[in-house]
């Protein structure tokens, strides 16, 4: 943690600068993606049947109430119970990393979760238009949750702050912790991004990052990175993104999510 916008927040979050913290960011290992893909052919596959006219074939739907719908809500819900399982197990798994390099209990070292969100979902929610109150069904592709302080989708604990959102940068520059705000109700539905997103195709950085250069560019930085492929690092390489710094000052002024606290990688110090 090397950067604290908001103390008093961040104190109800339980976070303070130097800490160190642990982000995870995983979700279904395909599963999802694979839902999507499948439905995707689905809903294409009925627009007819429901007279749908749409501009783009990623628009897909059906009606919420229609056998498609429901098909789809009930695969991807097993998709996200599959994510949340994951982040759990692995959680776990950290833990006990902790725990054993330091021989103490995760508990006596202050790991708790802060908090566990999921993104590219469907959400049933009540929003107001036209001032009234509605109930929706919020596909936040590429965003996540931002409920404003008081909003009852948020736990009891963080109720007077707003709901937390993770934004997670590239493996070599940051990743930030805001919280939601009642303007984003008003503005997007209650939504924001969900990552620094990409400049590059993952297709694009395999053809033109080199993974001698980024692993030393890293390397310089004390940033050791471990993957199972060398694929999977070049496709993650920092220069595939936008620069976080960017992404987040600009929720931040616009007011749909506020800064809390920004973590940046752990540097190995080698001596």
């Amino acid at each position: 943690m090397d950067k604290i916008f908001d103390i008093d927040k961040a104190k109800i979050l339980g976070l303070e600068k130097g800490q160190i913290t642990v982000m995870i960011h995983s979700g279904s290992r395909g599963f999802g993606y694979q839902v999507c893909d499948d439905y995707i052919k689905v809903m294409l596959g009925c627009l007819s049947k429901y007279n749908i006219s749409i501009p783009d074939r990623q628009l897909a739907c059906a009606p919420l109430n229609s056998k498609e719908a429901r098909q789809y809500l009930g695969a991807m819900n097993a998709a996200a119970n599959y994510a949340w399982c994951n982040r759990q197990v692995l959680m776990h798994l950290v833990r006990e990393s902790f725990e054993k390099v330091l021989s103490s209990s995760w508990q006596s070292l202050g790991m708790n979760l802060i908090y566990d969100v999921t993104h590219n979902i469907a959400k049933i929610e009540e929003h107001t238009i036209d001032g009234k109150r509605k109930t929706l069904c919020v596909h936040r592709k590429g965003a996540t949750r931002a409920f404003g302080p008081g909003s009852t989708t948020i736990p009891v604990k963080y109720r007077e702050l707003g709901q937390p959102v993770i934004i997670p940068g590239d493996m070599g520059r940051a990743s930030y912790l805001l919280v939601g705000t009642k303007k984003a109700e008003i503005e997007t539905f209650a939504s924001t991004c969900h990552g620094a997103g990409r400049i590059k195709s993952r297709h694009q950085a395999l053809k033109t990052v080199d993974l001698n250069n980024l692993i030393e560019s890293l390397k310089s930085k004390g940033i050791e990175v471990r993957a199972t492929g060398k694929k999977t690092i070049i496709e993650e390489a920092p220069e595939a993104y936008k620069d976080i710094d960017d992404v987040v000052n600009i929720v931040h002024n616009c007011g749909i999510s506020l800064r809390i606290c920004r973590m940046k990688p752990l540097c190995v110090v080698k001596g």
